[in-house]
């Protein structure tokens, strides 16, 4: 069984355990008025409490399988389920189940390094063209590395160096348009050390002085290069666009590393 089939069951087995239940009564005496233990809910299609729980269990099976759906069958699953909860002699022995288990994790991994290969492909030749064809707009900037800018507002404060702490409100999307973070749907701006953040914000917030609100297209070896954000939504040698505005400036401190491109081995995901 999967690791949150396994978690599900475990919740349902430790909220169970003999004293819980007075415990939980002291504490959330409210839990009780939301109906008795063992009451079903109201679920059309679901009329008994273990048609619930099942149901339930299976979801969160299906959500581990979701990565590799394509790649099992349905069927098979449950007929293997059903063998091993009712006590039948499985079809694969010990030995059997550990080789199958390993080829299945190589095919998958090999598939997986494909598929980031082509998209990386992908990625760099439309990143490419698109830079190609915006650097020829009259207001927009290309610099020596090749991050491009565009000037939405000049601002009059005086511009960062790599050591200063810098607060920024920004947006970042990809080619097509997807939003992937964002301060202002967080409702506050982000602040960081500028040496921590990756090399298009390095350079591009330098140019800026504070109050100014600027646009970048990073290519991919300024921003997140040919691993993009494993698991994350920036792809493989993804082209990204920031719109930026520089609030302020703080001397030295170590900053929060907590905007787009802070230190690659962590941060959120906007910030690695």
């Amino acid at each position: 069984m999967t690791a949150l089939a396994v978690a599900s069951l475990a919740l349902v087995a430790t909220s169970c355990k003999p004293g819980d239940k007075d415990k939980d009564a002291a504490k959330a005496p409210e839990a009780a008025e939301a109906g008795k233990p063992g009451d079903a809910l109201k679920i059309p299609g679901l009329a008994t409490e273990k048609q619930q729980a099942s149901y339930m269990i299976g979801l969160d099976i299906a959500k581990t399988l979701e990565t590799v759906k394509d790649d099992i069958d349905l069927a098979t699953i449950n007929k293997a389920m059903k063998t091993a909860l009712e006590g039948g002699k499985p079809l694969m022995d010990e030995a059997q189940t550990a080789q199958v288990r390993e080829a299945f994790a190589a095919k998958i991994q090999a598939k997986r390094i494909a598929e980031m290969m082509a998209a990386a492909k992908k990625n760099l030749t439309e990143g490419e063209t698109f830079l190609a064809a915006n650097g020829k707009k009259p207001d927009v900037k290309t610099t020596a590395s090749g991050l491009q800018y565009q000037v939405i507002t000049e601002g009059k404060g005086a511009k960062p160096a790599a050591t200063d702490n810098v607060r920024v409100h920004y947006k970042g999307t990809l080619l097509n348009g997807t939003e992937f973070d964002s301060s202002y749907t967080r409702g506050e701006p982000a602040e960081f050390m500028l040496q921590q953040v990756v090399p298009g914000w390095q350079e591009g917030i330098a140019l800026m002085p504070v109050g100014s609100k600027y646009k970048f297209w990073i290519p991919s070896k300024l921003g997140y290069g040919e691993q993009g954000t494993p698991g994350g939504p920036i792809g493989p040698n993804a082209t990204l666009v920031f719109e930026v505005e520089l609030l302020d400036i703080a001397k030295g401190g170590a900053g929060q590393a907590q905007g787009p491109g802070a230190p690659q081995a962590g941060g959120d995901h906007a910030a690695h």
